[in-house]
């Protein structure tokens, strides 16, 4: 399995005894240290002088595609497995992957589990409750990412092969952040996918992570967009919607966020390749989001008041999401 790392001393330990915890203990373990500046190195150097199994593998910075496919290419394994160095996994991850794409055939080259949002703290803050899709899967993942991270994968070398791994241009380009879903769109036009439907993934989701740079996120789409546009015409219905899909989730977000310049940055983003979407995003989605925000704020505000009265169940909604109060069970199994 391949972990692309920069600057990750504070989170990678636990990323790794994640992989060190799974009930499949038949691993290669290669950390691509990816030019960070901290003390990433020294801890996954602790790792492989107990552990065999793990090595480091360093190179100057050059983006987390080109991060994971140096890892890939230097696996011995047929199989391969991506990790981010922030994300965790419970024990069973690998091994119950491992047999839903056996299930699945050789016609299957990825298999994908659901996963849980999860903070600094392990806390686990939101179940994605993403559909489970398998099979012939394209249309589906140019409307929508329902893969939702770079930390789920199981894929077959030979499907990683015929993809060309993942697309370094997007670092190059300055529009990282969707490496992931441009991946498997490439490996769908080939493959089908399969699916382990349970919760095995904790994605941690921060407002500094690159995931929050929404402007560079939506350019990142953009690039992803174009190129289903041109290869698959056919498709045109699915690319449309992946664009509209994308836009307003990026300004959900902003507004959630308070990023109000990021926000009109956003629209005009968005206006190079759609005047209507951006339009919508500016006069009816943002709008729409901050007055749910304040809404789920208020109710939040109320349960909290009436909470001494003996009312303990909180509001249902984006400010108190299912499984609030839980930790992510790093080297254990989890059922959501």
């Amino acid at each position: 399995m391949v972990v692309p790392a920069y600057n990750a001393q504070d989170t990678i330990a636990d990323t790794l005894r994640s992989i060190q915890a799974q009930t499949h203990t038949a691993i290669e373990v290669l950390v691509v240290d990816d030019g960070s500046r901290d003390g990433t190195a020294t801890v996954v150097e602790e790792f492989a002088k107990a552990d065999p199994r793990f090595r480091l593998v360093r190179q100057d910075n050059a983006g987390v595609a080109a991060a994971r496919n140096t890892g890939w290419k230097q696996a011995r394994s047929d199989l391969i497995a991506f990790v981010d160095a922030d994300d965790l996994w419970t024990r069973d991850k690998l091994e119950r992957q491992l047999a839903a794409l056996e299930a699945a055939g050789p016609k299957a080259g990825l298999v994908y589990s659901r996963y849980l949002l999860i903070d600094e703290n392990n806390t686990i803050t939101f179940h994605v409750f993403s559909p489970p899709y398998s099979g012939d899967v394209l249309d589906k993942l140019i409307t929508s990412n329902f893969v939702g991270n770079g930390s789920s994968a199981l894929v077959r070398r030979e499907a990683l092969e015929v993809a060309d791994g993942f697309e370094s241009a997007l670092h190059r380009a300055g529009a990282q952040g969707c490496e992931d879903i441009l991946f498997y769109c490439r490996v769908a036009e080939h493959y089908e996918f399969a699916v382990v439907e349970d919760f095995q993934i904790g994605y941690r989701q921060l407002d500094h992570a690159m995931s929050a740079n929404l402007p560079r996120m939506l350019r990142s789409w953009i690039m992803v967009n174009d190129e289903m546009r041109e290869k698959h015409p056919d498709r045109a219905e699915a690319v449309r919607k992946g664009l509209i899909t994308f836009g307003n989730w990026t300004i959900r977000r902003a507004m959630n966020l308070r990023q109000f310049a990021d926000g009109l940055r956003l629209v005009k983003i968005a206006a190079t390749r759609s005047p209507l979407l951006a339009a919508g995003m500016l006069l009816y989605t943002a709008p729409s989001a901050l007055i749910e925000s304040y809404w789920w704020k208020l109710r939040f505000a109320h349960w909290l008041s009436r909470k001494s009265n003996g009312r303990t169940r909180p509001p249902r909604g984006p400010v108190m999401p299912r499984g609030n109060a839980d930790s992510f069970p790093v080297g254990s199994t989890f059922k959501g």
